[in-house]
């Protein structure tokens, strides 16, 4: 049998953040980068996901870096339900027990807190307070609201989650780009698509009036990071626009759109891997977050048309 040689760490972007992967990820982020780019099946993906299900149809275990333990939580929930779109398995009997579990954990308006109180005696984040009676947050609720929809997924916990989501995205005043981001997902996907055509169309005004977008990458310095985020943490025009149709696109030109994708294709550092751009406060979310921020920036960079190989 003939030997197979590595992947020159000098060659093709793709080449290079595979040689990252296998040298760094976790099993999930190796086989979603075998699915995405090499032709992997969608199984193993689900397979590897499931290691962070719990018995109550959350997820737990660390699977959203910077929130340690193995208790289920919202964010962990929304993360799982992105990598099973990504693959074409959004649907069937995990969703419904998935969307059992956001019944059981949801506030008293029938949204999802951040945190949920259960997190209490695990590690987490600094800047992800565990509270005992959290309020419901757009950051956790619109992702996921947004994404059931757009898979056409019905369940009666997503009536009032999805008003919960309508009121909070048209009364934004303030916000930091994760809660935008979060906004985005959920007008992507919402039904009603001339409400959130207009409602996107405000939210962009917002991100452009408060420099919630790096819209000169050859001057990040004019864009102070929100506050509280790590120095750095610069949010771009293409996280927010990740895929073309997004309605964030029609918030930037084309040269910012542009210059954004040529920005983040120079992010690609020495060893193959793209930086995660989050304050670092353990090791283990260090080294975790990278992997996940270069399967996505590939993802990102792909979407966009821009060359790989």
């Amino acid at each position: 049998m003939a030997e197979t040689t590595p992947p020159s760490p000098s060659s093709t972007p793709l080449a290079r953040a595979e040689r990252f992967v296998w040298l760094t990820a976790r099993i999930l982020e190796q086989r979603r980068f075998a699915y995405h780019f090499r032709r992997g099946g969608a199984d193993q993906v689900e397979t590897a996901l499931t290691a962070y299900l719990n018995e109550d149809g959350g997820y737990g275990h660390a699977l959203e870096p910077d929130l340690r333990g193995p208790v289920s939580q919202p964010l962990h929930t929304a993360h799982a339900l992105r990598v099973l779109d990504s693959v074409g398995r959004c649907g069937g009997p995990r969703i419904e027990r998935i969307c059992r579990y956001l019944t059981a954990v949801s506030t008293h308006d029938g949204a999802l807190p951040a945190i949920h109180p259960s997190q209490h005696g695990h590690p987490s984040a600094p800047f992800l307070p565990v509270v005992d009676s959290p309020p419901s947050a757009l950051l956790s609720t619109g992702p996921v609201v947004g994404l059931l929809h757009r898979n056409q997924v019905w369940h009666a916990w997503l009536f009032r989650a999805t008003e919960f989501c309508w009121s909070a995205v048209e009364n934004l005043e303030e916000s930091h780009p994760y809660e935008v981001r979060a906004a985005v997902a959920f007008l992507d996907g919402a039904p009603d698509r001339p409400r959130a055509e207009a409602a996107a169309d405000r939210l962009g005004r917002l991100v452009r009036e408060r420099g919630l977008a790096v819209l000169d990458p050859d001057r990040p310095e004019d864009y102070p990071a929100a506050e509280g985020h790590a120095p750095g943490e610069h949010h771009f025009p293409h996280d927010y626009a990740r895929v073309p149709d997004s309605l964030a696109a029609r918030w930037f030109t084309q040269e910012e759109t542009a210059r954004s994708l040529d920005r983040l294709a120079a992010d690609q550092e020495e060893d193959g891997g793209w930086p995660a751009r989050r304050r670092a406060w353990a090791p283990g979310p260090a080294l975790e977050w990278r992997p996940i921020a270069t399967v996505e920036a590939l993802r990102t960079l792909r979407a966009h048309g821009r060359p790989l190989d």
